[in-house]
């Protein structure tokens, strides 16, 4: 790259960055998700600041909705999935205990009904012809392959984007967190899985028994690869590395970590796994593959590595996700207010029903549901994929799309108002709350064990004058 183009590029991203921390900053002092100010910065920027702009380097930017393939785009992109990437890591190594012995009976519940009822529902009443397909297919796409994506719209829960609300609200650390993230990423595995046979399905070559025989293939080894990160990769781990003081810097562990990242996404990449489930895999296995003793030195460590990501990469990237929209003319709110509501219903209902029979009551039931039902991110992905692939109209690209950041809206705002309330977000977990709610997240103190003993009442907090 040319000086020039290094420096428009470098420009480009100093425009995100301000833009994504400055709506963020009022989005949360409006008491509202603040990833949802990053991603409405995103979309402002498009039509409102850069498409103003006539450098060169820049028009790329509005003629091609995914960021474009020269070289100031390929920046941009390098950025966006290094967020993305950095943001799973994150979230994978706060979240310890993912399908534990004590989720497994709940995980099974929710797995097997809060995500299968909406999905069939909405498969069943298209089948009947009582949604009007007409509006909603691509000009590549069937009736098939687009209520395929129609019914995985419907079902999915986006990880990074609940993953992001979570960190923001000092709740990582929680089982709620667990059980939300551990379903998500399984019921993502089935869904993403869906997307390719109605990719596929679009192709009137395909042979039936090729495709079957692919996608049986690449659930498998995507099974496989989850297996072995979970369960053989922290044993690993635990048996051929030793933290020592003296020998091992601070920066020698940030080292550690982002290179055992770089394997795991490496590794994916050549199997044909998700990258994104790869990075949050690399989290879990990085800090379920040391001992408690040495749990400190890493954490340390990971809080480095989160100082950069949440101060550049991460916002970075949901502001390009906001970018990337485009509403354009194809709108309908008829369209948007009953797939909206339709599907929330179905989720809500779904979610609530597998959280009582897994022995879940009250308000643990609502949390559960309400979370579940946030879209985010895969939901966007899932919209513009099928919408590049012509498997659906523009409409129905739009409603999914807004669809997806309502509903993140609404969990994030839910959740906060229950903390702020100083309810449990599990009953059975009562003390596992935000880590301090009433601190903003950019000052809220790190989970060490003295302030794990504070926030349960077993050790006095520091008086704020000392």
């Amino acid at each position: 790259m040319s000086e020039a183009e290094i420096g428009v590029s470098i420009v480009i991203l100093g425009i995100f960055l301000l833009a994504a921390h400055a709506f963020g900053y009022v989005f949360e002092r409006l008491s509202q998700p603040r990833l949802i100010g990053e991603i409405l910065a995103g979309v402002v920027l498009g039509p409102f600041v850069l498409g103003k702009i006539a450098l060169p380097g820049f028009t790329f930017l509005f003629t091609n909705p995914i960021l474009g393939a020269d070289k100031t785009g390929l920046v941009l992109s390098l950025v966006y999935w290094l967020g993305l990437l950095l943001l799973m890591f994150i979230s994978g190594s706060a979240v310890q205990g993912l399908l534990s012995t004590s989720n497994r009976h709940e995980t099974a519940w929710l797995l097997g009904i809060g995500t299968p009822l909406p999905f069939a529902f909405v498969m069943i009443i298209g089948l009947l012809g009582a949604i009007p397909m007409d509006s909603l297919i691509g000009v590549h796409g069937t009736k098939m392959s687009t209520l395929l994506v129609l019914a995985s719209a419907a079902a999915v829960t986006s990880i990074p984007v609940i993953s992001r609300i979570f960190k923001d609200l000092g709740i990582l650390h929680t089982r709620f967190a667990s059980l939300i993230l551990g379903t998500a990423m399984l019921e993502d595995v089935g869904l993403w899985g869906v997307l390719a046979i109605a990719t596929a399905l679009s192709d009137r070559s395909s042979v039936v028994g090729g495709l079957i025989a692919s996608n049986t293939y690449h659930v498998a080894v995507t099974v496989i690869y989850i297996g072995f990160a979970m369960l053989i990769v922290p044993r690993l781990l635990k048996r051929i590395w030793r933290f020592d003081d003296s020998a091992v810097s601070q920066h020698s562990l940030v080292a550690y970590a982002i290179a055992l990242l770089c394997f795991f996404v490496g590794v994916a990449a050549g199997l044909g796994v998700s990258t994104v489930f790869a990075a949050f895999l690399a989290g879990y296995a990085l800090i379920n593959g040391v001992r408690d003793r040495e749990k400190s030195e890493l954490n340390a460590a990971l809080q480095a590595i989160k100082s950069v990501a949440f101060g550049v990469f991460v916002p970075i990237y949901f502001a390009i996700v906001g970018y990337r929209l485009s509403f354009g003319n194809d709108f309908s709110a008829g369209m948007l207010l009953t797939f909206l509501l339709g599907s929330s219903l179905i989720v809500l209902m779904s979610v609530g029903l597998a959280a009582k029979l897994a022995g879940f009551r009250g308000l643990d039931i609502v949390n559960l549901a309400i979370t579940a039902n946030a879209r985010g991110g895969p939901g966007i992905v899932l919209a513009t994929i099928a919408f590049d692939a012509g498997l659906i109209s523009g409409a129905l690209c739009t409603t999914l799309v807004i669809s997806a950041l309502f509903t993140s809206q609404m969990a994030g705002w839910w959740l906060r108002f229950v903390l702020r309330r100083g309810w449990p977000l599990l009953s059975t977990n009562p003390e596992e709350k935000a880590a301090d709610f009433r601190l903003s997240p950019a000052s809220r103190p790190l989970l060490t064990p003295e302030f794990d003993l504070c926030r349960r009442g077993l050790l006095r907090r520091p008086s704020s004058d000392s």
